[in-house]
């Protein structure tokens, strides 16, 4: 996963075509790139990102925003009391609990995917 002004992306490697190829996620228009190495992969996601950030100030359109880190979730009563309680009784608060409940739940499930690869 690569990073840049708060943009991620995947990576894949063709062994065939000896190429990485990358996408930035988590918005909806279609940003690609290539590379034959990591520091040209590096810096062809930098540029894609910039010339997406162009198109859309030249467009005339407000760019996608990666996840805010906001979300809403609905549970049951009885979990959002027991999940509160928890968190409550652990002495943090409860935004700080979930957070990390939900960290470690990624990290599991990334070691789980790793595993099976």
């Amino acid at each position: 996963m690569m990073k840049y002004k708060s943009y991620s992306a995947s990576i894949e490697f063709d062994e065939e075509a000896e190429i990485f190829h990358g996408e930035v996620e988590g918005i909806r228009a279609v940003v690609t790139f290539q590379a034959k190495s990591a520091p040209e992969l590096k810096h062809a996601f930098h540029d894609s990102i910039d010339d997406y950030l162009t198109w859309c100030t030249e467009d005339g359109r407000e760019p996608d925003k990666p996840f805010s880190g906001k979300f809403p979730v609905r549970a049951s009563s009885e979990l959002h009391r027991d999940a509160f309680m928890t968190a409550k009784a652990s002495g943090k608060t409860f935004n700080h609990w979930v957070i990390d409940q939900i960290r470690r739940g990624v990290e599991d499930e990334t070691d789980n995917l790793i595993q099976v690869k």
